[in-house]
């Protein structure tokens, strides 16, 4: 692995630590611990405290405009520490993702000619990371609005693809996978389980905001009541009928591939199918037991490294075109 997949790798598992610190966010209701941006509180270190707030420097006129209810006493009353800090340590996560991306970029243009897709993905990289942070903005200002959060959740996980595709065409050969005989179908079968968890992942974050607002909404109910109401959603019951489909696809796509070989092969599909398992547990101790935080958090974190090893495999398993000499005799692959 050459120094620009090794930044670019960076970039990647920053990208997916940042995910689990944003899930502990969204189990910790912490989203909003910081009521603005890009400063917490009016400050660049956030107060640990209500006592060290200085409300002069929150612009209550600009929360006003959102919501003339807000002053200076709501906003006191909602001052947790430790979600204020929670939300704090979300946004300098954020900050790791933003130098490796734009370092990885900046390597790119090694490939501007020889291999311009690798730049492209390095520019779209960048691009997307841009747009989140913009995006991380307006969900606070906007108060958590509801399809913001998926819309924020959804450009994370193509950033991550994009990051696994640059990994994977920026070095000096293309890694392969071989699945067997019936690479044909087995290859259609996983493009179809990953299409399907990218499906599954979004539907899972709108799943995620009717709960809290019915959690909200019925806090002081116990939990099988409101629970009630959110088995009668429509996309809840597509989400969780949805999950054993990806499990039969899953279960036949490992049986069918324990004799595959090439890089990373047989690690990928064992990693694919266990995390698969382990969300349907997840999946179930949310659903019938209690949306408790860690669960909550496993089940977002492991989603992506589920998205990334499927991708992965999806890459390597296709047919690859020789590599082509240049002029100036550096490898060009097609």
């Amino acid at each position: 692995m050459n120094f620009f997949q090794k930044t670019a790798l960076a970039a990647l598992l920053a990208t997916i630590f940042l995910i689990y610190v944003g899930a502990i966010v969204r189990a910790t209701g912490s989203g909003l611990g910081c009521p603005d941006w890009p400063k917490c509180w009016g400050e660049l270190i956030p107060p640990t405290s209500l006592d060290q707030v200085d409300f002069d420097k929150l612009n209550i006129e600009k929360f006003q405009k959102k919501n003339p209810n807000i002053t200076k006493e709501t906003l006191a009353a909602e001052f947790n520490p430790v979600h204020v800090w929670v939300e704090f340590i979300n946004r300098l996560v954020s900050l790791p993702v933003g130098l490796f991306t734009l370092a990885t970029f900046l390597l790119s243009f090694q490939f501007l000619r020889k291999q311009t897709r690798v730049f492209i993905g390095a520019f779209s990289a960048l691009a997307l990371v841009l747009t989140n942070a913009i995006l991380g903005a307006i969900v606070v200002s906007s108060g958590l609005k509801p399809g913001v959060i998926t819309l924020h959740m959804a450009l994370a996980i193509i950033l991550i693809c994009v990051f696994v595709y640059i990994i994977y065409r920026g070095g000096e050969r293309l890694p392969s996978v071989r699945l067997g005989s019936q690479k044909s179908l087995l290859r259609s079968v996983l493009v179809v389980l990953f299409l399907s968890c990218v499906f599954e992942g979004i539907m899972g974050s709108q799943v995620r905001e009717i709960t809290d607002e019915l959690a909200l909404k019925y806090k002081d109910t116990p939990r099988n009541v409101w629970h009630e109401i959110l088995e009668q959603k429509s996309i809840y019951l597509f989400h969780r009928s949805f999950s054993w489909a990806i499990l039969l696809l899953g279960i036949f796509l490992f049986a069918k591939t324990r004799k595959a070989t090439g890089d990373l092969a047989q690690f990928s599909l064992k990693v694919s199918f266990g995390i698969i398992l382990a969300q349907m547990v997840l999946g179930v101790l949310m659903s019938h037991v209690s949306v408790h935080p860690v669960v909550q958090v496993l089940h977002i974190g492991l989603s992506s490294i589920l998205i990334v090893a499927l991708f992965w495999l999806i890459l390597a398993t296709r047919e690859q075109k020789p590599m082509m000499t240049t002029s100036n005799g550096s490898n060009n692959i097609t």
